[in-house]
């Protein structure tokens, strides 16, 4: 099987689905008409992840034996891998080197997963600027974290299952404003929305790495730089819950569908720890072994 990656890019001002295969990327919709003249072309990566199950077989087809016209990888600029994102859960202090930095001993035995939901309106791609919205916070924090990309409807699934309802991988920065979180007007103490849904602060991409393509997703090595200097360096070993058992606690609690995105923790090195905080003119580079870089500038929002 030849090796791919989905992703979406620009194309006459549109949004269109794509298939990188060595180093090329080459139209989704094209392709189709050459490997499967029968069927509606696909319109966006939203759509295959929708019909995953025979999507991926065409997509191995394709990539074994493209046939339209390829175009260079830094000839293209690509957008979020998904369009609309269903939901984002997204997994809290969820690797042991995180929750030792925040001073937290943690005996997995004692625990279950702690999720929260992240707006799928704040997702841009990779390439595209952060836009911190002015005056909401003088602390806004990065978080690498590998995003589960969801390719079949999922309910109560076994742990030992529970990776094949998967289209894929792709990596999440889960931007925080660490002093929006906690409220003293009101009596709930923590307020998990002002503190992680705001404008862009949930760069994705750089494309979707199919899962069957990921030998242990449990054993990837994890980076972060802002402006050269490397702030996170781990594995996904790290993580107190693997996927498996994220997917398979959330599979309990509702219904998981194509497109829904989990976002499965982040290692040390994050800001709030050295109080370094993001500023307008940073750069970020987040790498994944297997999963690709994804890189944005950090701006200010007028």
């Amino acid at each position: 099987m030849a090796s791919y990656r989905l992703l979406s890019y620009k194309k006459k001002g549109q949004s269109c689905p794509g298939i990188l295969v060595a180093g090329s990327v080459f139209d989704m919709q094209l392709e189709m008409g050459l490997h499967a003249p029968s069927l509606t072309p696909y319109n966006s990566v939203d759509a295959i992840l929708a019909n995953w199950d025979s999507a991926k077989t065409l997509l191995t087809k394709i990539s074994e034996n493209p046939g339209s016209k390829a175009t260079p990888l830094d000839r293209v600029t690509l957008n979020q891998p998904i369009n609309n994102p269903g939901a984002i859960y997204c997994a809290a202090a969820n690797y042991y080197d995180h929750a030792k930095e925040m001073g937290t001993d943690v005996n997995k035995k004692e625990i279950q997963p702690y999720f929260f939901i992240k707006s799928s309106s704040v997702v841009v791609g990779s390439g595209e600027n952060i836009r911190l919205p002015a005056n909401y916070s003088k602390k806004f924090d990065w978080e690498i974290e590998i995003a589960a990309v969801v390719g079949r409807e999922t309910m109560d699934i076994s742990e030992a299952d529970a990776l094949s309802c998967l289209a894929g991988y792709t990596i999440i920065n889960d931007l925080s404003a660490r002093d929006q979180h906690l409220r003293e007007d009101w009596p709930f103490g923590t307020d998990w929305f002002e503190h992680k849904s705001f404008e862009t602060s949930a760069p994705m991409g750089p494309w979707i790495t199919p899962a069957e393509e990921i030998d242990n997703v449990q054993s990837l090595p994890t980076r972060t730089w802002i402006n050269e200097e490397i702030k996170q360096d781990s594995s996904s070993a790290q993580m107190i819950f693997t996927v498996a058992e994220q997917i398979s606690h959330l599979s309990r609690q509702l219904t998981l569908k194509p497109g829904d995105v989990i976002a499965t923790g982040t290692c040390a090195g994050v800001g709030a720890f050295t109080n370094t905080f993001l500023k307008a003119g940073d750069h970020i580079r987040m790498e994944v072994e297997g999963l690709g870089v994804l890189e944005n500038m950090v701006t200010e929002r007028n």
